[in-house]
């Protein structure tokens, strides 16, 4: 009985580590990809891929866990090994996006898409130019009621 307490111990230890790291991850994703300046952005992603080999460690640990037959409710197990693998697929973007060369055909197509912030950003100034279009109409309506009004009044 003391073994298996020990191997519980052992896998809340391991699983506490996996919420942290995955929280960290985030954290830095979350950084890397506000960063404005190049040698920050590669600053973050070197921490980012610090953190996602320690991930890959901690689920070949639950992988190990997930084959023995000591350990009986695996569902948690599976449930973290799913979600690193996420994150592992995150980083590969994040990996590919960095190493993509500035002149090569990929990197010139991605030049022409804009980062979700900057389409926000023209989204925003379109809408606000729709807006002021149609008030000026609305505007302009209204001058030329005020006109057929007043010159009628002063027949």
């Amino acid at each position: 009985m003391s073994n298996a307490r020990k191997l519980q111990t052992e896998i809340d230890r391991v699983m506490k580590k996996v919420d942290e790291g995955v929280e960290l991850f985030d954290d830095i994703w979350e950084k890397v990809y506000s960063a404005e300046q190049q040698n920050q952005k590669e600053k973050y992603e070197m921490d980012l891929k610090k953190e996602i080999k320690k991930l890959q460690r901690l689920r070949d640990q639950i992988k190990t866990w997930i084959g023995s037959s000591e350990v009986k409710d695996k569902e948690p197990l599976l449930e973290a090994r799913r979600l690193i693998e996420t994150k592992m697929e995150q980083f590969k973007i994040c990996e590919k996006e960095t190493k993509t060369k500035t002149y090569s055909k990929e990197g010139l197509a991605r030049e022409e898409r804009l980062d979700p912030h900057e389409q926000a950003k023209a989204d925003t100034t379109s809408w606000i130019g729709d807006v002021v279009e149609s008030l000026q109409t609305l505007v302009d309506e209204a001058e030329i009621e005020i006109e057929k009004l007043s010159a009628g009044k002063g027949k």
